[in-house]
């Protein structure tokens, strides 16, 4: 067998008739396993066919490709589904028993269909994914209670009743897999090899299979002793007698096949069956397509068809799931000639019709011999799984059987309430009562009565209220109503004067804990309405909503100012999720309390709440909430613009509103209200690089919705976010791109101050790496583009979930993780590139970091627009200035001012560079962070000791102490009329200097900009991280807010100082205590270490400006041979 184009799979059918192939050109091919011959060819796909499989009775095709799973009709030939959806297919598979069927994606995990009508019976998420593009990944145990699934490297076998699941590895750890299996063992291919797996022990049998070329897909014949694989364009096939033990094969099977085939019957040797030997052969062939291609030429081949031909056919369809047609066949065989046939045909066509029909008549022999109990259970079982499929008339059949199945047993209340006998004709039922002799009609009026008494009488009032309400709700003429009233009033009858009231006295003791309508005994006397929402009650419990609805309803009826009728009814619906309706219930409900004549009913009115009083608590949580909320954001379902008001106009139009109020009935809950309007209003941001003209606020305006935008890449990009937006579970989708109006100055500054919050308290932001192609290997990421844009900073560390996509939207390294930045793998990448924890980027706080480490992330990152280097630093160092766009380099000035001025924070004049022209001291640009600055050794204790002693000989206490208090007392530094502040670089030449320093010597710098030099000029040497000077002080440990000063020395013997912070000394460390002039000794034992300096220039009008270095200046320092002279402390003024 060859095909035109690569074979990607293949499978078996288990009859063995069938190799069914999907090829790269979306061929789905049907061969004949004998002749080999193409029979059936199915090319709807259009594009590669990635698995293939055949339903257990040989009668369906499943194919995978292009994002869709198809089902076709081996006998019609055509598809009989419509497309099932799901992206990335790599497999798909039957059920044993042929009514459900499983894909399984790529990335997207597997979905379980039902095979007859393609509804989604079970998302797996994407925790079932298969994690590579494998073939036929996928496979059933016999029972139909495991899936296997092969993952690269290994297998894993899901339990299906219990979500459970195992693993074990395979004999390639590193390539993608196919499985095949039989029930009792797995094959298992990867790469060019196939290993054989037990499917209980797990454990490896038989040696590995090896091909001369890579297997791209395997199947297994249904004994298990044929194994084929895909190679390239051809199938080769193996016996696999050679290699496993007679155990692992279905001998069984293959025996009855064959004997079958052998068998040459003849139609006069069976009754009831009237056709020629070449029918009879065909059928006996176990070939049904062939042999209802064979039965339809006959039949339309005249006129007058054969009654016996067409109930044969019938049969046949059937059998081939073709259940339309077949039941044409049987009402046409019928009504030509009633034949023992034809009724045959039709009970197998209702047998086919009701699925579970089999299950129903072993259930009841179950039942008939004694098992009683057992044969409940199983009934509703098989009613449970029919309630969920929605199948109104198979519920009928199973609950009608239930209900005779109680009233056998002896639980009447319960069987009287299941038999309906007029609803509808079922014909299984019809079946039934001739074979077994049940009846279906339900006991009459009277026999009924009689029964309620009797149960009443023997303490089983549950039973006799379920009885009692069922005359009261089925009665229907009129004469036949007052004879009902006559029994329940007791006029008819004297021993039954008190019934009513004693029946529903006893049910307060019953209902307790299972109803809340306690009111309803309590406040008036028992009557027909109060049994009614007593019953109400019990099946809300239960949660039977449409039965609790209808006893509210009819409680109604009976007495329309009832109020607790009303609330019955508004349970029911609120269970039901008829949110509007319950509401307007529970108003009724407070309107008939409103205006009871009953004072007690009246007082009860202060325990409940109206739906207004709701509203009114909601609207101002909701706006209070809706402000930490982006200004305006995307409705990824509509594509439209969406502010504030807007949301609040949706979300009171939402059920989720509608649930809220209806549950609020007697007292507040501010909490609950909270929690739901924090998840209605949950958004996701979007974080990129811009790369060029993408859609702005106006272009989404113009188009009314971002899925009506042109078809540009980069409007793409952007339906793109808000299409996974929308499959992660979310409503609201924030791009910078549109969804800030920058043409309005007030909307933009309060975004730019607001996004970073805006970004911390999103549901997940979504990172999009353009440039970064498919599929992704470590260290992507951290070369992108997206890790040199200034924005995105913020972007990474501010939200607490983040996901990363490539170029095809696809996630990084393939971590379908709920939130990325719990995966190691990528946060240890991004903190070895940028160099802090990478539990600090998990769970970032603005106060995880210094001043100056914050400006070294903010150093490798630029901006297109020059005032965004500082703008995208405003969240991250919690900044109040104010953006305004044409300021330029002054922004950075403002920031950096606000940092110094707030903080006290004076590393950030520690920079080599060029100098800005806001102020002097500030630097040009960010870049100069990325170096770290220079910092003093630390004097060790012996070192400290051997200095004091040394300067205990040289100064006085007095002179110690002078200095001492001179630097430890300077006033902190400040900022004013943009003194001390930062602006644009000027340009200069770099140039070595050397200099005489008083009481350091010589000194060697090179600046940026030149020194003034053909005029006398006073330079000054000043140091203001004083922090490290004063050292502890009275057994306080000062923090790094603490005030800093300056030391200096120049060459005229003056020294310059400047502090940039007020004190404000936070207790840390206790430290010993020690006196005074020791103390003042520490301090000057420290000026005598090595420092950095500032190179400042006297200015004519006695300021100073700084002259930018183009490295930092170190000095030597002072060493011990220190005096008076040479230290001086003074406050210096620097433009």
């Amino acid at each position: 067998m060859e095909t035109g184009s690569g074979i990607l799979c293949v499978v078996v059918s288990q009859d063995g008739r069938w190799i069914v192939s999907g090829d790269q050109g979306g061929r789905v091919i049907v061969w004949n396993t004998i002749t080999h011959d193409n029979v059936l060819e199915f090319t709807e796909h259009g594009d590669e066919v990635a698995a293939v499989d055949i339903s257990s009775d040989c009668t369906k095709i499943a194919s995978g490709g292009g994002g869709t799973t198809r089902v076709f009709s081996i006998a019609a030939g055509m598809r009989v589904l419509p497309p099932l959806t799901l992206r990335r297919i790599v497999g798909v598979k039957f059920s044993p028993d042929c009514s459900r069927l499983v894909t399984v994606s790529y990335d997207r995990g597997f979905y379980v269909y039902n095979a007859y009508n393609g509804d989604i019976l079970f998302d797996s998420g994407v925790e079932g994914s298969s994690g590579a593009y494998q073939v036929t990944p996928l496979t059933w145990s016999s029972d139909s209670q495991y899936l296997f699934l092969g993952r690269i490297g290994k297998i894993t076998c899901f339990h299906v009743a219990n979500s459970s699941y195992s693993e074990w590895p395979i004999h390639q750890s590193q390539a993608r897999v196919s499985i095949a299996s039989n029930g009792r063992f797995i094959a298992c291919s990867a790469r060019s090899s196939v290993s054989l797996w037990d499917c209980v022990s797990h454990k490896q049998i038989g040696h590995v299979i090896t091909q001369m070329a890579e297997i791209n897909s395997i199947g297994l014949s249904p004994s298990g002793q044929y194994l084929t694989c895909a190679v390239g364009r051809n199938i080769i096939i193996h016996n696999l007698e050679d290699v496993l033990p007679p155990e692992y094969f279905d001998h069984d099977s293959r025996a009855l096949r064959n004997a079958v085939m052998r068998r040459q019957l003849h139609a006069s040797q069976l009754p009831l069956v009237q056709v020629n030997d070449e029918d009879l052969q065909s059928w006996t062939q176990d070939d049904p397509v062939s042999t209802e291609m064979l039965l339809s030429k006959k039949i339309t081949s005249t006129s007058n068809p054969n009654h016996y031909m067409l109930a044969i056919r019938a049969l046949v369809r059937a059998r081939l799931k073709l259940l339309a047609l077949a039941m044409d066949d049987v009402k046409e065989s019928l009504q030509v000639q009633p034949s023992p046939m034809g009724y045959i045909a039709k009970a197998a066509v209702w047998r086919g019709r009701w699925s579970g029909f089999l299950l129903l008549l072993k259930s009841i022999l179950v039942f008939e011999s004694e098992n009683q109990e057992e044969a409940i259970m199983r009934v509703e079982d098989l009613a449970t799984i029919t309630d969920n499929d929605n199948d109104v008339e198979v519920t009928y059949l199973y609950s009608q059987v239930l209900g005779v199945m109680y009233m056998k047993k002896g639980n009447h209340g319960r069987g009287i309430q299941l038999i309906n006998p007029n609803d509808m004709q079922c014909p299984p039922l019809q079946m039934i009562s001739l074979i077994f002799g049940w009846s279906f009609n339900g006991p009459d009026i009277v026999t009924q009565q009689r029964l309620c008494e009797s149960l009443y009488t023997e303490g089983r009032t549950a039973e006799a209220v379920d009885i009692l309400l069922n005359i009261v709700r089925t009665t229907g003429e009129i004469q036949e109503r007052n004879t009902i009233a006559d029994w329940l009033t007791g006029t008819s009858c004297s021993c039954q004067s008190d019934f009513t009231k004693k029946c529903a006295t006893a049910l307060q003791h019953v209902g307790d804990g299972l109803t809340p309508y306690s009111a309803t005994f309590s406040l008036s006397p028992p009557s027909h309405a109060s049994l009614l929402i007593w019953r109400s009650g019990v099946r809300a419990e239960k949660e039977l909503w449409e039965d609790a609805l209808q006893d509210a309803i009819d409680a109604e009826r009976a007495d329309l100012s009832y109020p607790w009728s009303y609330e019955a009814k508004h349970v029911a619906l609120h269970g039901a999720k008829r949110y509007d309706e319950a509401i307007d219930a529970f108003q009724s409900m407070l309107h008939a309390i409103e205006q009871s004549d009953d004072p007690k009913i009246g007082q009860l009115r202060k325990n409940y709440i109206s739906p207004s009083e709701t509203i009114a608590a909601i609207d101002p949580i909701f706006r209070e909430i809706l402000k930490s909320c982006p200004l305006v954001v995307i409705d990824v379902t509509t594509g439209y613009l969406c502010d504030g008001p807007g949301r609040m106009r949706i979300f009171k139009s939402s059920p989720l509103f509608m649930e809220l109020v209806s549950s609020m009935t007697r007292k507040l809950d501010n909490e609950q209200i909270r929690q739901v309007v924090a998840s209605f209003l949950a958004y996701v941001m979007f974080s990129h690089a811009w790369q060029g003209d993408e859609p702005l606020y106006q272009d989404v305006k113009a188009a009314k919705s971002v899925w009506d935008l042109p078809d540009t890449p980069l409007n793409e990009k952007l339906r793109n976010f808000c299409k996974e937006t929308r499959r992660l579970g979310h409503s609201w989708a924030w791009s910078d791109t549109c969804c800030i109006d920058k043409t309005t100055s007030s909307i933009l500054n309060q975004s730019l101050t607001s996004m970073y919050k805006w970004y911390a308290d999103s549901a997940a932001t979504l990172v999009f790496l353009a440039g970064v192609e498919h599929p992704t290997k470590p260290g992507d990421l951290t070369r992108s583009l997206w890790m040199t844009r200034a924005w995105t900073l913020q972007e990474l560390l501010a939200p607490k979930a983040v996901f990363f996509y490539d170029s095809k939207w696809q996630p990084y390294l393939s971590d379908t993780s709920r939130n990325h930045k719990e995966s190691p793998v990528i946060m240890q990448e991004l903190a070895d590139a940028i160099n802090i924890p990478r539990g600090t980027i998990g769970t970032f706080s603005p106060d995880d970091l210094g001043v100056r480490e914050k400006f070294r992330l903010a150093s490798t990152r630029n901006a297109t627009v020059e005032e965004d280097v500082a703008y995208s630093l405003i969240g991250i160092f919690r900044s109040d200035i104010r953006p305004h766009y044409g300021e330029g380099a002054d922004a950075l000035g403002h920031l950096l001012e606000e940092i110094v001025a707030r903080y006290g924070e004076v590393t950030v004049l520690a920079w080599s560079g060029r100098s800005s022209s806001y102020n002097s001291c500030l630097p040009a640009s960010v870049s100069v962070y990325n170096q770290a600055p220079f910092s003093p050794p630390p004097l060790e204790e012996e070192d400290m000791e051997s200095c004091i002693t040394e300067l205990r000989g040289k100064l006085p206490q007095q002179v110690a102490l002078g200095i001492y208090t001179q630097i430890n007392f300077l006033p902190p530094a400040r900022f004013a009329t943009r003194r001390f502040t930062s602006s644009d670089p000027r340009a200069g030449n770099e140039k070595l200097y050397r200099a005489r320093v008083s009481g350091l010597g010589k000194v060697e710098f090179t600046t940026a900009d030149d020194l003034p030099l053909h005029k006398p000029q006073k330079l000054v040497f000043a140091h203001p991280w004083i922090r490290h000077i004063r050292g502890p002080s009275d057994g306080v440990t000062y923090a790094e807010s603490d005030t800093d000063s300056g030391l200096d020395s120049d060459s005229n013997s003056d020294a310059g100082a400047d502090d940039d912070a007020s004190p404000s000394p936070s207790l840390v460390v206790s430290e010993p205590q020690v006196d005074d002039y020791t103390q003042a000794l520490q301090m000057i034992a420290r000026l005598g270490q090595p420092f950095s300096v500032l190179l400042l220039l006297h200015q004519p009008n006695g300021e100073y400006k700084r002259v930018a270095a183009e490295n930092e200046i170190v000095v030597s320092g002072l060493g011990i041979d220190i005096t008076s002279k040479n230290i001086q402390v003074k406050v210096l003024e620097i433009l």
